[in-house]
Formats: structure tokens, sequence, C-alpha cells
């Protein structure tokens, strides 16, 4: 392309243009004159969306080479591609697509011929210029362009898209209704989805349901993921476009995924309470048992995943009863799950329903019970002293069973503690030497700081009170007990578990007795202090200390007490010795 006619382009000035437009063949060859790229005088000027320039060129057509407005560049695209691509769609597009329908309607039969194949040219990504118009959010112009070239509809890009895709996947709900409108119009997009997924990926009921008014069979066909756009609006909780699809026609709520699965088991995968609503209204027999190989349930997908809300749902709706004792491939019903998962809330939830069989045993022989010995780290939770609890209160029958699993339970907790003995003994030897010493540092600086000070001649100024000789033998005692399992832990065998045991009991109990010394000598001190001056704050404090440990305690051990409280006499203290 001549420097002249490039920079007449790109500034939107028809100088060149014009005077070569008269000028014959020779004139014509130089306006067909391209950029290294293929990009000819009405490209540059669509790029930077000079709509003088286009317009004066289709003034001048009849002058011109249709080349000029049919030729494509390196990436395919003709001058009108590139306007709509370029976005310049209140310029260069209008007056570019005015002058194609022209051609296309009232021009001579091999210039409609060319006009038309130009409209349908398809870049090297495959797109036409309808995808591009949707891409690019030019509503208006894609609509003209259905109307003028039906056969745009019938397109589908590199990547599988159709341009019904694009604009169900844009919302683009009047250009969807004009494709759908076209005959022999595309519904396909990537990965084997259609133009309904599309829809329910936007969650749009409204051009869902025109979308499966029109084409029906959509919403059976799977995605690579196994999804119909049905499966996928359960899936994704698109509980409007659910309505849509079950009011259109309420057998999709027997769709199923391509692995068997069921819309209802769908949902209890995701906790979509509302989404199984829906489908139990406008089916009340929906399925709940898909045909894949485990045979699961929607109440034991419930049960694995921790749904409560949706488990619930179940067992407060009558036409899904039935499933409360339903089996696996393996025989596990939804308790055994549960008991697994040791989630005392479904637990609790299931044990309630008045048609629960407690006796089911799985394919291997064992109650619900034992499913806790398979999940060996949550079997010494407050959680599972909590299951273990329930069920021994739903059915007493299991009371053997129960004690074998306490049994167990210590047995398990005997062989990880010698299986890491050296682990624990360091652990608890470098925690209670902490302790230790810092009791013993802080009891060590009170003997010398005695509470009320010294007098002139060097003696404790408090030395005649009764509080102040407390604080005296309880500070040596809490410094003498925390310096005594300061030094054991010197003297501590690191693989012996027998030793271990000992080792904790012994430091335990004095590491209490030295905690109990120290907030003694903490309260005894600071009464010495106050008590000539107020005696109530004095006495106030002493009493604020000595709870203070009670308090702590008590909210530390809250779960077990709460426990306990609740479970009342069916909770076993050796289940909770072992928690």
């Amino acid at each position: 392309m001549r420097a002249d006619l490039l920079q007449d382009a790109r500034d939107g000035l028809t100088r060149v243009l014009g005077n070569n437009a008269i000028n014959g063949p020779a004139g014509q060859e130089i306006l067909l004159g391209t950029t290294p790229l293929g990009n000819n005088c009405l490209h540059i000027a669509s790029i930077h969306g000079h709509e003088g320039y286009c317009h004066f060129a289709v003034q001048l057509s009849d002058y011109l080479p249709l080349a000029l407005f049919t030729g494509t560049n390196s990436d395919g695209e003709t001058p009108l591609a590139t306007a709509v691509r370029r976005g310049s769609v209140d310029a260069a597009t209008t007056v570019l697509l005015q002058h194609y329908t022209t051609l296309r309607n009232n021009g001579p039969a091999h210039r409609r011929e060319q006009a038309s194949q130009a409209i349908l040219r398809q870049d090297n990504d495959g797109c036409n210029v309808l995808h591009h118009a949707i891409r690019r959010g030019h509503r208006e112009v894609a609509l003209r362009l259905i109307a003028l070239e039906p056969a745009l509809s019938a397109h589908q890009n590199n990547y599988n898209e159709s341009p019904m895709f694009a604009a169900a996947m844009r919302d683009f709900q009047d250009v969807v209704v004009g494709l759908l409108a076209t005959p022999g119009s595309l519904d396909v997009g990537p990965c084997s989805k259609n133009a309904l997924h599309a829809a329910v990926r936007n969650g749009n009921n409204v051009i869902a349901g025109i979308i499966v008014r029109a084409r029906p069979l959509l919403a059976t066909q799977h995605d690579p993921a196994g999804n119909t756009p049905v499966c996928q609006a359960v899936r994704d909780n698109m509980v409007a476009v659910l309505v849509t699809f079950l009011e259109h026609d309420p057998c999709l709520a027997y769709a199923r995924r391509s692995d068997g699965r069921t819309l209802l088991q769908v949902a209890a995968d995701q906790g979509h309470v509302r989404i199984a609503q829906e489908l139990l209204t406008h089916c009340p027999d929906a399925p709940c048992r898909g045909t894949n190989v485990d045979r699961s349930t929607c109440l034991h997908i419930a049960v694995e995943n921790g749904s409560v809300d949706f488990v619930k749902l179940i067992l407060r709706t009558p036409q899904l009863g039935k499933v409360v004792n339903m089996q696996d491939a393996g025989g596990r019903t939804a308790l055994h799950i549960a008991v697994f998962k040791c989630n005392p809330q479904i637990v609790k939830a299931l044990l309630s329903h008045s048609d629960i069989d407690t006796t089911v045993i799985t394919n291997n022989g064992n109650p619900a019970v034992w499913a806790l010995m398979v999940n060996q780290e949550s079997l010494e939770t407050l959680n599972g002293t909590k299951v273990i609890s329930l069920i021994n209160e739903a059915d007493r029958q299991h009371v053997s069973s129960i004690n074998n699993l306490k049994r167990r339970m210590s047995q398990h907790a005997t062989d990880m503690s010698r299986n890491n003995v050296m682990l624990l003994t360091q652990r608890y030897v470098t925690n209670t030497s902490l302790v230790a010493i810092l009791i013993a540092t802080i009891t060590f600086a009170a003997a010398f700081t005695l509470p009320g000070g010294y007098n002139s001649k060097g003696l404790p100024n408090m030395s005649g009170k009764v509080a102040f000789k407390a604080f005296l033998v309880s500070d040596i005692l809490a410094t003498c007990s925390s310096l005594g399992v300061a030094f054991a832990c010197i003297l501590a065998r690191f693989e012996d578990y027998e030793y271990l045991i000992y080792y904790k009991a012994v430091a335990k109990y004095i590491m209490l007795f030295a905690y109990v010394m120290t907030t003694i000598a903490f309260s005894t001190g600071l009464y010495t202090v106050l008590a000539p001056h107020s005696h109530w704050l004095a006495i106030l404090i002493c009493v604020g200390a000595a709870s203070f440990p009670i308090f702590v305690s008590l909210t530390f051990l809250w779960p077990v007490v709460k426990l306990t409280y609740q479970l009342g006499e069916t909770v076993d203290a050796r289940i909770l010795n072992s928690v």
C-alpha cells in the first residue's frame, strides 16, 4: 500500500481515495494495495472508526473494485468484520453494513453473490461477522445480520461455538429469539455444551424457557461432565431456571447424569435444599437412587457431605421415608455413614426417625457402631463419644458391641502411645519443665520481694501477720514442688512406656500442687498489703484469685461437662477418659 493512501486511511482523509477512484484501472490497482498484514485502506479506516471515509467509499462504490469491500486481511477479516471486531459500531460498521445490504438485495447478480460470500466469510478462527457482533455486544448489528444473511446462524467457529451459544452466554434475549426463529440455526457450544447450558450458567430463566420451548431436546443433552442443562441447574442452585424447566415438562425431573445419578442426588451432593423441594413439588416420585455402581441414595450422599439441613428435609418428607434404611452396594445405610463420619447431629436426626432400623448390618456383617473402628482418628473425640452414647441409647442390644468397641478404643490408645512413647515423653517433659521453671522463677523472686517491704533492721514489716506466714509457706512449697518437677525432667527416660505413665501421673499432681500454692501465695501476699487499708478489697481479690483456676478449668472442660450433662447415664466415663 502506498504511504499516502495509508496515511489518508489512518487519518480519515479521502483525497487519495477520490483521485484514484476516477483514475481507471491504474487507480483501482493502487486502491487495492495492502499492508504486510493484508489490510487495505477500508480495513485501516474501519480500524480507526472513520465513518466519513467509509461513507465516501460507499458513494464511490460504482467506481471502486468490489474486492476493496470483500477482500480479507491475514486474519481472514473483511472490512466489515474488522469494523465490527474493533467496536466501531456507531461509525464504519453502520455504513459498511448498509452497503452490503444494498448489494445483497439490489445489486447485479454477480455482485449479490460476491457480497453474500463476503458476509458469510469466516476468519482464521472460524468466526463470522455475526460471532464478532455478538462478542462485541452489538445487538442491533447482530439482528440486522441475521435478517440480512440467515445462513450466518448455521456457522460454528473453530471452538465449536455457534452464534446462538454466544448470544445465550451474553444474555442477549432478542438475539437468541431471532436465531431460534431462523431455520437451520445451530445451538452448539464448546465441550459438547449447547445454548441451554449457557442460559443455565447465567441463571437466566427467561432465555432458558424460550430455548427449551423451542428446542426441548436440548434439555436432555449431556456435556463432558455428564450434566444435562437440568442437572446443571440443580448443581448450580438455579432455582428459577429449574422451576421453568419443570413447569415446561415435569418429566425433566427424572433426568440423570451420564454416571446414573439422579437430580436429587446431585442436589444432595451440593446441599441445595430449595432445589430438592422444587423437585419433590413438581415430581412427587422423583427418583432418589441412581443407577451408578455404588447404588447410593440421596440420603447417603447428604450424610456423606454433612448436609444436616438436607438430611432433615429427607427425614421429614413422607415420600422419601423409604430411603432411611436403604443400603448401598456395600450394605451400608445412611446411619453407617453418619457413624463413620462421626457426626452426632446427623446420627441423632436419623435415630429420631420412627422408621430407622439400627440392626442393619453391612455386607461384612458389621453394625453401624462398628463404622467408628474404620475411622480411628475420630474414635477418641468428643463427637465419637456422643455417637457411641446415642447408638447405645437407641438400641441396648448393641451393649456387647459397644463394650468391645470400648476395649478396642483403650487398646488403640495404648498401642498408639507405645508406638510414640519417645515423642510423647519428650513432649510431656518439655511442657512440664517449661511451666515448672516459670513457676519456680516467679515464686523465687517473690520470696525476696516480700509484701510490705523491710524495716530499718532488714526484717519484714509484716512478719507478725498470719497472712504473711501463709504467704511464706505457700511460696516455699510452690518453689520446691516446681523445682522438683524440673529436676525430675532431667531424670526422665525416653523409651519406657510404663515410666511415661508414672511420670505423667506424678508430674500432673505435683504441678497442680505447685499451681495451687502459687495462687495462695499471690492471694495472701496481696491480702497482707491491702488488708490494713481496704479489708473488703483484700477479701475480694483473694476470692477472685482462688476462683480463677476453677473458672479456667470449667471453661476448658466445658465440652466434656456439657456432654456428660446432656447424655446423663448413657455416657461411659471410660470413653470420656480416652478422649
